[in-house]
């Protein structure tokens, strides 16, 4: 009824949680080695020194971007948001070595489903860090990202770190 009086459509706000893409010590992304990434040109988020080998799904979603080598990820949240995870610094230049995909384009996935495994050693070896960000790449279309203050160390697929107002 207000609608028709006023003209105005009604805006549905909806927010999605993000958890741990990698267990391992929670970092403010400012705290990240790379300008691309601590001066949020790419969008805001978070990073995490992972303690594992393993990337999960933050959210339930849609993988819209696997790089073909696999050093990162981009999902789409069923709200919209759009996450990309990205392993290590400079770990393109690998080429793929170290990285194993168990999903494809299209995939839909649930939060905890296993996206990229990935080998330390080489990264350490080859690459200049392990460091993974997890950004919201469309964080200007959002109305409010909260990033959970105090967490320090956390579990993948298992710990919130991040709510987003669409």
């Amino acid at each position: 009824m207000l609608q028709k009086l006023f003209g105005k459509k009604e805006e549905k706000h909806t927010s999605v949680s993000l958890c741990a893409p990698v267990s391992g010590k929670v970092v403010p992304l400012e705290e990240v080695p790379d300008p691309v990434f601590s001066e949020k040109m790419m969008g805001d988020g978070i990073a995490i020194w992972p303690e594992n080998d393993l990337v999960v799904a933050p959210v339930e979603g849609t993988v819209m971007q696997l790089f073909p080598t696999k050093h990162a990820i981009g999902i789409q949240a069923d709200n919209g948001v759009e996450i990309l995870i990205h392993i290590g610094l400079e770990t393109v230049g690998l080429k793929g070595e170290g990285f194993t995909s168990y999903v494809q384009e299209g995939d839909k996935v649930m939060i905890g489903d296993k996206l990229i495994g990935f080998d330390q050693t080489i990264i350490h070896e080859k690459a200049s860090s392990t460091i993974t960000p997890m950004i919201i790449t469309n964080s200007a279309d959002m109305s409010d990202i909260k990033t959970k203050d105090g967490v320090k160390q956390v579990t993948a697929g298992v710990e919130e770190l991040i709510i987003v107002n669409k």
